[in-house]
């Protein structure tokens, strides 16, 4: 049998850290990095992230796509891509474990009126502010994956008061628990701070519009974790202005990079991260890959994989 080979294709992403780990993880599989591919029908498995849109058409023996992110909605958009192929989205504990950090850093933000705090240096004000205790502070959970579930608990250690939506009920206790769109407004209406963890789908792009915000208190706080376009990025802006929302941070995009002249940049009421709420860790993720390369070889099902229908 020829060696296998598993093809590096994240042009926005370092190789080096990544080539050691496969090559520690996957002695017997030969790694090439893209561009140098080589004798592209020997390529049989990918490692992808925003790959180069006809790379899939020069590759005719894959056996599995591996994505670098947990989301896949950008490559399920290619057209290129093999729908007869599996696609294996990212899941690693260190990428959960690194969220629900990313999470409670911006939640606690909000909860100590830290950006207002920003604003009085600004003016060199010496002010103290009134803070609720953290159970009288209600954080909404949109979207209860693997990661909701651990953002969720950091927050609860917190002593936060912690409410969920998703798609299909959930009973967990200690949560207020809410479940689909007919009980969106009011799990909307109970959430001072929203973080959205959603997938995206046809059914959660542009969840976060006009009405979404005209059901929150006046005065809550949105971070968008998930995917750009759950966002109506529009409604939001006039949601900023008027202090319906009073602040949002947002780590994802529709379009990425941000664009230079996007006003996000400049918005008072607006904190830019650059999509690093939670970043895979090569270490740890190569050995997920690995384990998943070892199954195919040996004729087991793959994990994680993604219904290319479902998005998910």
């Amino acid at each position: 049998m020829s060696k296998s080979v598993l093809l590096y294709v994240c042009p926005t992403v370092p190789a080096e850290p990544w080539v050691k780990a496969f090559a520690e993880s996957l002695p017997d599989v030969e790694i090439r990095v893209w561009p140098d591919i080589g004798n592209p029908a020997e390529v049989t498995y990918a490692f992808v992230w925003h790959p180069p849109s006809v790379l899939f058409t020069q590759l005719t023996s894959l056996r599995a796509v591996f994505s670098l992110g947990a989301g896949v909605d950008k490559l399920l958009a290619n057209p290129e891509l093999p729908r007869d192929v599996p696609l294996i989205r990212m899941v690693d504990p260190s990428l959960g474990a690194d969220m629900a950090i990313f999470v409670a850093m911006q939640v606690l933000h909000y909860h100590r009126r830290m950006p207002e705090f920003a604003a009085f240096q600004r003016e060199r004000l010496w002010r103290a502010l009134d803070v609720p205790m953290a159970h009288e502070r209600r954080v909404g959970i949109l979207g209860y994956g693997e990661m909701g579930a651990l953002c969720a608990d950091r927050l609860r250690s917190f002593g936060f008061n912690v409410g969920i939506w998703s798609r299909r009920p959930r009973s967990d206790a200690g949560l207020r628990c809410f479940a689909g769109l007919e009980q969106l407004p009011a799990f909307l209406a109970e959430t001072d701070i929203l973080v959205c963890l959603l997938p995206l789908t046809p059914e959660t792009r542009g969840i976060l519009n006009a009405a979404a915000f005209a059901a929150m208190p006046r005065g809550s706080f949105l971070i968008n974790v998930g995917r750009g376009p759950h966002v109506v990025e529009n409604d939001l802006l006039a949601a900023l202005d008027s202090g319906q929302i009073a602040h949002a941070t947002l780590d994802v995009f529709v379009q990425e990079p941000l664009a230079q002249e996007h006003p996000f940049w400049a918005h008072e009421r607006v904190t830019v991260t650059p999509h690093v709420g939670a970043l895979t860790q090569p270490h740890t993720a190569a050995v997920m890959i690995a384990d998943n390369i070892r199954r195919d070889l040996a004729g087991e099902s793959l994990l994680n994989t993604v219904d290319h229908a479902l998005g998910y």
